[in-house]
């Protein structure tokens, strides 16, 4: 037996928050890179009064030259144990931008070395299921095969699922196969992070998300996918002749299938997300005028632990000593 140890992610919510806080004041604003900058500059300064030794390994908007946590940057005060991060300041600037549900703040963090680092590669096919069906998936097998095996782990008729895709025309034969099959869609235009939370959350609708989108989201949704005991199955999916090139060049197999124990390789992860914009999936900043209130999942590998936590923030005590203008 073990005495109760430190639960990172109790700090990491506090990250998440002050993200969320920051970035929310641009809500429907048209001006996403504003809201993702006002979101990164919090994070970062939260993240540098953690007694951690951090190294960004999944770092967010490289990719379309937006504000970002860089890929190798430290943060933390060096002090403490050595880990791994993955971040996404805004997941859905999009969303955030035009005022759309389910925008949220995300970190996860594991052990040093136990975070894959999936190098040039922007896009990946997923598969996502929550724990009853993790064993009987194959992303290389027909949808409707997979549709069927989860159907069947979950104890439910194909007709009465419910899957998370992405509102792209890369998708469009995706959709045409799953309802072929019979089961029903939940179109998003972004934030497949949140939809592969949505996927393994007990307490969600939705029963599996499919479809191509981000690398580094894919890595960031496993530190909660293998906290919850779920299954995410995904393939490198260049976009484009030169996403193809440096995928090789850097030493991946596009064939290899990727598994939640080859994104996350130990148990001991944390995560922690917290609502920007509202949603089906987590409450959005609320503003008050003398504070605000937010809410966050919390998630613990080891133990397995979910928490929802509701926050209220007092601005007349916060900002005497906050260096973050909320």
């Amino acid at each position: 037996m073990e005495a109760p140890q430190h639960n990172l992610a109790m700090d990491l919510v506090r990250v998440t928050e002050a993200a969320a806080l920051a970035s929310a004041r641009w809500l429907g604003k048209g001006a996403k890179n504003e809201g993702d900058k006002a979101a990164v500059d919090a994070m970062r300064l939260s993240f540098n009064s953690l007694d951690i030794d951090g190294r960004i390994v999944i770092g967010e908007g490289e990719k379309d030259a937006a504000p970002m946590l860089y890929n190798s940057e430290r943060v933390g005060t060096g002090r403490g144990v050595a880990v791994d991060v993955a971040v996404d300041p805004v997941e859905g600037t999009n969303l955030l931008a035009y005022g759309r549900p389910n925008a949220i703040a995300v970190v996860g963090v594991t052990p040093a070395g136990a975070m894959f680092n999936p190098g040039p590669s922007y896009y990946m096919k997923k598969l996502v299921v929550p724990a009853p069906a993790r064993s009987v998936v194959d992303i290389t097998a027909p949808v409707a095969h997979n549709l069927k095996a989860t159907a069947k782990a979950l104890g439910k008729q194909v007709e009465d699922l419910m899957v998370f895709v992405l509102d792209k025309p890369r998708h469009a034969g995706l959709i045409a196969e799953i309802r072929k099959a019979g089961a029903r869609i939940q179109l998003h235009t972004d934030g497949d992070v949140a939809g592969a939370l949505m996927a393994v959350d007990p307490a969600s609708s939705v029963d599996m998300m499919l479809g191509t989108g981000g690398t580094p989201e894919g890595v960031l949704a496993a530190c909660a996918i293998k906290a919850l005991g779920g299954e995410i199955l995904a393939q490198f999916d260049p976009q484009s002749d030169t996403e193809r090139h440096r995928i090789l060049d850097f030493g991946l197999n596009l064939k290899d299938v990727l598994t939640c124990d080859t994104l996350i390789r130990d148990e001991n992860v944390f995560f922690a997300a917290t609502g920007i914009s509202g949603g089906t999936f987590l409450g959005g900043v609320t503003y008050t005028g003398t504070g605000a209130t937010t809410h966050s999942l919390v998630l613990r590998g080891k133990t397995g632990t979910i928490r929802r936590i509701t926050s209220t923030h007092q601005w007349e005590r916060l900002m005497r000593f906050s260096s973050i203008k909320y």
